[in-house]
Parts: C-alpha cells; sequence; structure tokens
C-alpha cells in the first residue's frame, strides 16, 4: 500500500510523513526528493531549462513509479510518499501506474489555511549554502500557493481526503492521518487497475462518429493522452467483442452489430512497452439524443470530446494519431488497411 501525502510546498509533509512512518507498522518513508536531486545531476542543464520544474520530465514520473513498486516489493507493508503533486494528469499517470501493478494509493491532502500556510513558509529553514537561498526558497513556494489553489479549486478535494492541519503539530498531523488509513476514512483511490503487459498484446478501439463526422476521444485516467474508446483483448476473446465490450464499459454504449474493420496496425516494441496488434473498428454514427447517453466519464475517464481530425492531430499521440488518420481513409473508401507503425504497407 501506498499512502501519499499531498499538500502546498511548505505544508509540512516531510515532517509529517517521518512521524508517520513511527505510527504505521512495517512502513518505510520514499520522498521522491531523492529522484529529482539525482535527476538534476544526470541530465543536462539544458534539457531541465526547458521544463518549468523536474516533475515535467517524463524519466521522474516513471521512475517515481518504478521505485515506490520496487520498495513495496523489497520491503513489504506500507511506503510513505510525501510529495507535491498538482496537476491531475500526473496524479493519473502515476497512480495509475501503480494500480496496475496492483498497488492502492491512499491520497492523503494536507490543507492547513492559507494564512497559516504562509506563516509556515516565512518561518522555513533556509540552508545556509544556498546563495541567496532565503528569497529564492520562499519565493518558490510562495509562487506555487497560486497553482495549489487552482488543483484545489479543480480536482484535488475531491480527490484526496483532507486533514486541517492548521491547529496542529506534525505528530498530530501523523496520528490523524494514521486514523483515517486504519479505519478506511481515506479509501483507495477508484482508478482503473489496469495490468501493465508482460508481452506483446492485441488491442482493439472503436471509432465512434458524431452528426457532424466528428470522431469520440476519451481521456483515461490510467495512461497519459487521448485515446479511442478500446482495450486490450483478453485470451479467447474475438478482437470485434472485445471493442464492442469496451465501449459499452467506457461509455455505456452498446453496438448491436459487430462494427467493420478499418485498419490494422503493427506496433513495434518501444520498451518499456512491448507492443503488438492495433485494430481500428468503425463504431457507426449516433444522433445528438444518442450522444446525450453516454456515462463518461466514470472511473476509467478523466473527460470525452468529439474532435475533427485536425483537432485530433493536437490531442493523440504521433502513432494515435497516424492510426486514426487512415482509419478514416479507409472508413472513405470502405476497404481496410494492413499498416506498420502507422504506414500503410502494399
Amino acid at each position: 500500500m501506498i499512502v501519499w501525502i499531498n499538500g502546498a510546498f511548505g505544508a509540512g509533509k516531510s515532517t509529517t510523513a517521518r512521524e508517520l512512518v513511527d505510527l504505521i507498522p512495517n512502513s518505510t518513508l520514499f520522498d521522491p526528493e531523492v529522484i529529482s536531486g539525482t535527476l538534476t545531476r544526470l541530465l543536462p542543464a539544458k534539457h531541465l531549462a526547458e521544463v518549468g520544474d523536474v516533475q515535467d520530465v517524463p524519466i521522474w514520473r516513471r521512475l517515481v513509479i518504478d521505485t515506490a513498486a520496487a520498495m513495496l516489493a523489497e520491503l513489504g507493508g506500507t511506503v510513505v510518499v510525501p510529495m507535491t503533486l498538482l496537476r491531475q494528469d500526473y496524479r493519473d499517470e502515476i497512480f495509475g501506474g501503480l494500480a496496475a501493478r496492483r498497488i492502492g494509493v491512499r491520497h492523503l491532502l494536507l490543507a492547513p489555511a492559507e494564512t497559516i500556510l504562509r506563516e509556515r513558509i516565512a518561518g522555513r529553514d533556509i540552508p545556509p549554502d544556498l546563495l541567496d537561498g532565503e528569497i529564492r526558497v520562499r519565493q518558490w513556494s510562495y509562487d506555487r500557493i497560486e497553482p495549489y489553489r487552482a488543483a484545489l479549486a479543480s480536482w484535488l478535494t475531491a480527490d484526496a481526503h483532507l486533514v486541517d492541519t492548521s491547529a496542529l503539530t506534525p505528530y498530530e498531523t501523523a496520528v490523524r492521518i494514521a486514523e483515517a488509513v486504519g479505519s478506511g476514512a481515506a479509501p483507495v483511490c477508484d482508478i482503473v487497475q489496469t495490468p501493465e503487459p508482460t508481452a506483446e498484446t492485441v488491442a482493439s478501439g472503436v471509432l465512434l462518429f458524431d452528426e457532424l463526422d466528428r470522431v469520440l476521444l476519451v481521456d483515461p485516467t490510467y495512461k497519459a493522452g487521448w485515446e479511442f474508446p478500446g482495450g486490450v483483448v483478453e485470451p479467447g476473446e474475438a478482437p470485434a467483442r472485445a471493442g464492442m465490450r469496451e465501449v459499452a464499459e467506457e461509455t455505456g454504449i452498446r453496438l448491436d452489430k459487430v462494427p467493420r474493420l478499418l485498419v490494422v496496425d503493427w506496433e513495434p516494441a518501444a520498451p518499456p512497452g512491448y507492443g503488438g496488434l492495433r485494430l481500428l473498428f468503425d463504431g457507426g454514427r449516433f444522433d445528438s439524443a444518442e450522444a446525450r447517453s453516454l456515462v463518461l466519464p466514470g472511473p476509467e475517464l478523466r473527460g470525452w470530446r468529439f474532435a475533427t481530425e485536425q483537432e485530433a492531430a493536437e490531442l493523440l499521440p504521433p502513432v494515435r494519431y497516424e492510426r486514426l488518420r487512415w482509419a478514416l481513409r479507409a472508413r472513405e473508401r470502405g476497404a481496410a488497411l494492413y499498416l506498420e507503425a502507422g504506414a500503410p504497407m502494399g
């Protein structure tokens, strides 16, 4: 189990986490700042200068997932992680990656009143060896209060179990967290647990169109980037039927006939991914009344939208867009296409 302690910079996450490992039996502290510090030494300064925060570097998020999972595999018990996460897509990527390994995450938010937060930032100890450290470190924390407010207003309050720490010491905060975890008041996050593949896979997607011939795209909580409704074909399952099943699970739409094949795309392995066959089917067009029957988003999806081909080019990763582009051409021509890495063959 992971206990993720979130909160604004200066909220007392690290201090609370150190107290918490003494209260939860067989628990270990993992501070992702260790990874942040390592990456600042490993990656070229020019590369880091291109991002606003080390969390924006994809390798940071991957290493956080892999390290937390490895610590649990090695030590068992509970891993306590104090780290600010203000972007929902990063939360989804990290928590989804852990869920894919069957690791539940209990998400807690330290939420002192803003006046208290500012007082704590002003009173933080600053490393004496930092040039202009007092100004830079404190200003860094102050500058991130506004993104914290935005996250509270948009998603964070609903996602995490809140602990008002305005009048609490770090030890008292840790006691509250231990009680919330032990009683189930802080439940495991509601996120789809899709196991990561260990070999090549077959996956089926279904294109659904509105009256303007725009295609339905969904934004899964368990991986980064927009996608088509669909998923991995289960053992013994026909690919078209798998697509129909996934559409029903993700959107609430039950297709009344087997969809027509548009493309078969061989996706080569790109470590850590294994690649495999990717199929896209034509699920047909539905009118505005049917569109209103969509049940998403749910636990699997953060959002959805209908998109033109041009809009899809901005939303989809390149390999998925190429697959869509050729699927649309196949739909126009009435003949399926065979692709390799998104390019037509033959």
